[in-house]
């Protein structure tokens, strides 16, 4: 199944040349050296005018390996709460980044909770605005795409339980990156005071801390669930550092201030 581009020339450059001129000017502005042993990452996924830079920064900082777990929310809540695809390919400006079949089948096998299901996905634009970036650094990448459509705490956390043993298993380098915008349609100051209040608990690596800070305050982060997953699945790979690597707001693009989401970008290993 080729899982067509939905969201070029609306979220990112449609012209294979335009967008991987774009994507060339967010890596060269990532600073800090490169971390060797990534487990995961946070990146946003907004149109690449507002977070580009935010997630160009987070995988300039990567030692990217050859196998992505994509964690996205799903915005629509059409589909299986836990939806995977585990054949086929989806299409980009840059080409067509295929599903690593053997990782998404293993990672199904350890978790029932996962279902077969493309409606989740058919729409969605949290995964497919990661994978330019993937590309461009990584040519000979495969991935496993996940939506996340449950709040349920227990699910995320066994989902992350498996994906650390489907890693162990697979025996070589794989990056699980959650897809997420931070706080949305507050005053920037508001925002910023929100994003900070998640921030400190993804620093801390903190997966119930950054459950329960998220629905407590109402903070309206989008990903929170993705990356329940991601940390709890990272803390069972060993992961004992997260780095704040680059944050924004809307507004550093737009000027206005009245009405932003934020952009984090972090990464753990």
């Amino acid at each position: 199944m080729l899982r067509r581009a939905v969201w070029g020339d609306q979220f990112y450059p449609g012209q294979p040349r335009e967008l991987a001129r774009q994507i060339e000017t967010f890596l060269t502005a990532g600073p800090g050296e490169k971390i060797p042993a990534p487990v995961g990452c946070l990146a946003p996924h907004a149109g690449y005018m507002y977070s580009g830079a935010v997630a160009g920064a987070v995988y300039a900082r990567l030692e990217l390996p050859d196998r992505v777990i994509l964690l996205g929310p799903n915005h629509s809540g059409l589909g299986e709460p836990l939806s995977i695809l585990t054949e086929g390919s989806w299409q980009t400006p840059l080409g067509n980044a295929p599903i690593d079949s053997g990782l998404a089948g293993e990672l199904r096998r350890r978790c029932p909770l996962l279902a077969e299901d493309a409606e989740a996905h058919r729409e969605e634009h949290s995964i497919e605005v990661q994978l330019p970036f993937l590309q461009k650094l990584q040519p000979a990448m495969r991935f496993v795409p996940i939506a996340v459509g449950t709040e349920s705490f227990e699910a995320l956390e066994t989902l992350g339980q498996a994906l650390a043993g489907t890693i162990r298993a697979a025996g070589r380098p794989v990056l699980i990156v959650a897809s997420s915008d931070m706080n949305h349609y507050d005053n920037d100051e508001r925002t910023r005071l929100q994003d900070r209040r998640a921030i400190d608990q993804l620093l801390a690596l903190d997966a119930r801390g950054l459950y329960e800070t998220v629905r407590r305050e109402r903070i309206s982060m989008c990903g929170y669930c993705p990356a329940v997953t991601m940390m709890t699945a990272a803390l069972e790979l060993g992961a004992a550092r997260a780095e704040l690597v680059r944050y924004a707001t809307s507004a550093d693009a737009s000027g206005d201030r009245s009405r932003v989401v934020g952009y984090a970008g972090i990464v753990v290993w």
